[in-house]
C-alpha cells in the first residue's frame, strides 16, 4: 500500500513518488527531501506505480529498477508512453550497460546505490526546476503565429500538431521537441544542443535520451510527408528538412 508525507513551504506544490522495495532506503530519502518540504509518496512494488499516477498529481518519479511485480525497466517504458513526468532511476545496477538501458527507455538521470543523499536533492531540484519552470513560463508568453509545413501544423497557442488535420498526441517533451527542429529548419543542431534547448542548461542525463525522443516524434509524426523530414545527421545530431 502507498504512504503518504505532506511537505510545507513552496516546494509542497511537488510531489514526489518513490518507488523502492527496501524501506531503509525509502525512508532515507523521505528524510532528505521531506526537509526539504516535498510532499512524497511512496510504494514497494512496481504494479502500484501507474495506478498512483494515473490517481494521483505526482511531478516526478524516483524509480528502483529491482522491483516485485512489475519491474523498473517496464515501469519506465511504459511511463514514457503517457507522460513527460522527471524519471529518476535509483538502483544498485552501476553498469554502463544498465545506465545505457535506462537512458534508453526515456529515463531523466541515473544514480548508483549507494548514493548521496546531499546529491540526491539537489539533482531532483534540478529535474524539477527544468521540467516545470519551462510548462509555467510558455504558458505566460504571447505564442506567435501558427508554424505551417505542408499538411502538418504546429498551433503555437494551443500548443497542438496536427497532420491532414488530425490531431498528434505528443507529449510536452516531444512537442518541445519538433517546435525547437521547426523554428531551426534546414540546420543541424547537434545532441547537445539540443539537450540545451529542450531539456535545459543543467541537464544531468546521457545525450541518448535525445536519441529516444527522435525516434518516438519519428514515430508519431509517420513522416509521410514528402516535403518535410527528420535526417540523423551522423556523428553529430539532427536536421529537420525542409522543401526539395
Amino acid at each position: 500500500m502507498p504512504t503518504y508525507a505532506t511537505g510545507d513551504g513552496h516546494n509542497s506544490d511537488f510531489t514526489i513518488l518513490i518507488a523502492d522495495d527496501d524501506p531503509y532506503i525509502t525512508e532515507l530519502i523521505r528524510l532528505y527531501l521531506s526537509n526539504k518540504g516535498y510532499t512524497l509518496l511512496s510504494c514497494a512494488s512496481g504494479s502500484e506505480v501507474l495506478p498512483l499516477i494515473r490517481s494521483s498529481r505526482i511531478h516526478l518519479l524516483l524509480l528502483d529498477i529491482m522491483l516485485p511485480g512489475l519491474d523498473g525497466w517496464e515501469v519506465c517504458r511504459s511511463l514514457r508512453e503517457m507522460s513527460d513526468m522527471p524519471i529518476l532511476m535509483l538502483t544498485a545496477k552501476g553498469e554502463s550497460e544498465d545506465k545505457a538501458l535506462g537512458f534508453g527507455l526515456g529515463a531523466d538521470d541515473y544514480m548508483v546505490k549507494p548514493f548521496d543523499p546531499n546529491e540526491l536533492v539537489m539533482r531532483v531540484g534540478s529535474l524539477l526546476r527544468r521540467a516545470y519552470t519551462y510548462t509555467q513560463t510558455r504558458r505566460q508568453m504571447a505564442a506567435p503565429a501558427p508554424l505551417q509545413f505542408d499538411t502538418m501544423r504546429i498551433d503555437t497557442a494551443a500548443h497542438t500538431v496536427t497532420i491532414q488535420q488530425e490531431l498528434i498526441e505528443l507529449t510536452p517533451r516531444e512537442y518541445k521537441l519538433l517546435l525547437t527542429f521547426a523554428n531551426h529548419p534546414n540546420q543541424v543542431l547537434d545532441r547537445q544542443q539540443l539537450l540545451d534547448l529542450v531539456w535545459g542548461g543543467d541537464y544531468f542525463g546521457e545525450d541518448r535520451v535525445v536519441d529516444v525522443t527522435v525516434k518516438r516524434l519519428r514515430h508519431k509524426l509517420s513522416e509521410e510527408s514528402g516535403y518535410w523530414s527528420i535526417e540523423t545527421v551522423r556523428g553529430t545530431g539532427y536536421k529537420f528538412k525542409v522543401g526539395g
